[in-house]
């Protein structure tokens, strides 16, 4: 790794979040292998708001290597994503990896991507070979990739890796995209016009705790179904059709009895289970149909993704 921070050619963006447990391990890996690599490059990690030690050692290590370290505070915790965002808004490389701090993505896993990136790609995707999560969130995943795929015809095989190349083009474009809810390798696949997939090993997370529930993963994928197709909207209206045609028949065939039969009392208990059914695709549309205007309603408030408290470089401490 070149040490020249005026001119680096792969910026590497690692958002931390209360993860002091594992940073020397990470710092210990990922300086090595950049040393290894003949291009130039900085790191750039974004302090996502973090309780812990996380901001003392991340300082710490912009001492130690002053001129390939930049170090970016955030005020309050404001998300994954964001926090890429806000090391997108100051990586200068032509190249710009992403990598998650736990160490679950080998950083020696780094010049694989920057080969295909040399290739001509402008998008380099990875797929987690023998994944090292619990069984039900490798099977979480497979069905969310599935039905997301479905709905979005993005073609991301494993959306939860999070080490990603991207080319300059693809993360300016990203940038200039003015939603509030960006879901980043999305939005970059859409853009691409060269992408493409590798395979990368998969480790067990190095220490802590996954950041990342069962209920925020299904959160994500809905946030990402909705804010990249109408299709949720469109297959709900298709079942309300379904429905209702249903419905009409129902309660013509309940008519005919009454002419026919006359009054019965016996189906009491099988019309209160028809009609719950009924309420409770009424009540799931009328949360499909308020996620998006809450997407409407974010997106029209228009307040800022993050707020910086500090930012680190090879100069100085910039203050916002």
């Amino acid at each position: 790794m070149t040490n020249n921070f005026e001119t680096p050619e792969v910026s590497i963006v690692i958002p931390v979040y209360n993860e002091e447990a594992v940073l020397s391990l990470l710092f210990a890996r990922l300086y090595p292998v950049l040393e290894s690599l003949n291009h130039r490059c900085e790191v750039i990690f974004v302090d996502d708001g973090s309780r812990d030690n996380s901001a003392a050692l991340l300082r710490k290590q912009f001492q130690l290597f002053p001129d390939t370290t930049r170090v970016v505070f955030l005020r309050a915790n404001a998300g994954q994503h964001a926090a890429l965002i806000a090391g997108f808004e100051r990586a200068r490389g032509s190249y710009i990896l992403t990598l998650d701090a736990d160490l679950q993505n080998p950083p020696e896993e780094i010049p694989n991507l920057l080969l295909k990136m040399d290739a001509g790609f402008d998008y380099v995707g990875t797929i987690r070979r023998e994944r090292k999560d619990s069984r039900w969130r490798h099977w979480a995943s497979l069905a969310m990739n599935r039905l997301r795929e479905k709905i979005t015809h993005i073609h991301i095989t494993d959306q939860g890796c999070m080490m990603r190349a991207y080319h300059r083009d693809i993360i300016d474009a990203v940038l200039a995209t003015t939603e509030t809810n960006t879901f980043i390798p999305a939005l970059a696949y859409l853009y691409a016009g060269n992408p493409t997939e590798i395979v990368i090993n998969h480790e067990e997370r190095a220490a802590g705790e996954s950041k990342y529930s069962l209920f925020k993963l299904i959160h994500l994928n809905f946030d990402l179904m909705t804010g990249f197709s109408i299709a949720p909207l469109q297959a709900f209206s298709l079942i309300g059709i379904g429905v209702s045609i249903f419905s009409l028949l129902f309660v013509v065939y309940l008519g005919w009895r009454r002419l026919m039969v006359g009054p019965e009392a016996e189906g009491v208990f099988t019309l209160f289970a028809i009609v719950f059914f009924l309420i409770g695709i009424l009540l799931f549309g009328i949360g499909l149909l308020g996620e998006y205007i809450g997407r409407i309603y974010s997106q029209t408030r228009s307040r800022p993704r993050y707020l910086i408290k500090a930012v680190l470089d090879n100069t100085k401490i910039e203050k916002p």
